[in-house]
């Protein structure tokens, strides 16, 4: 069965069209593949009777063989399959300008001055947000201290009542 040109066509189209984004999932399930595939050979093996003299079937062995014949020869499918994913991605990728990690993340660092300057200005709302939130950090420290304080005093208050009560009875 012949497919009409216009859908060879369509589809060739479509299968350029496939957006950097997409090859990053259908290379991540492909990953996430031979995972799998890796860990039910390393099952096989362990499954798997050595010929070592010892009475096994051998119907057995070779169709445990067999599958395992298989999962190596789909490993490497998959593993042609990621190739190919990675240098599309590469390809659709060449043309950007590789942003550096400095600009996507905020950095703190000891010296705020350095990050500034390299940043231009990009990252200082989440700066100032990271340095009001340490400010709030430090000052709730402080209460929580003075509060430890202020049960300490309690607790020792409470025991000297106690303390006189029981000289009392």
């Amino acid at each position: 069965m012949t497919t009409p040109p216009l859908l060879q066509l369509q589809q060739a189209q479509a299968a350029r069209d496939v957006n950097t984004a997409s090859l990053c999932r259908i290379g991540q399930e492909t990953v996430q593949d031979i995972v799998l595939r890796t860990m039910e050979i390393f099952q096989l093996l362990r499954n798997m009777q050595l010929p070592n003299g010892v009475t096994y079937n051998p119907n057995t062995h070779g169709d445990r063989l067999g599958k395992l014949q298989e999962h190596l020869r789909m490993l490497s499918v998959l593993f042609r399959k990621l190739r190919l994913v990675y240098d599309k991605c590469n390809e659709n990728c060449s043309g950007m300008d590789p942003i550096p990690p400095e600009q996507l993340i905020p950095f703190m660092e000891d010296d705020g001055s350095k990050h500034e300057e390299r940043s231009a200005g990009h990252s200082r709302p989440a700066t100032e947000e990271r340095r009001e939130i340490l400010e709030v950090n430090k000052k709730l420290k402080q209460k929580n201290q003075q509060l430890k304080q202020i049960m300490d005093q309690l607790r020792k208050l409470i025991w000297e009542i106690n303390a006189m009560l029981a000289v009392r009875s």
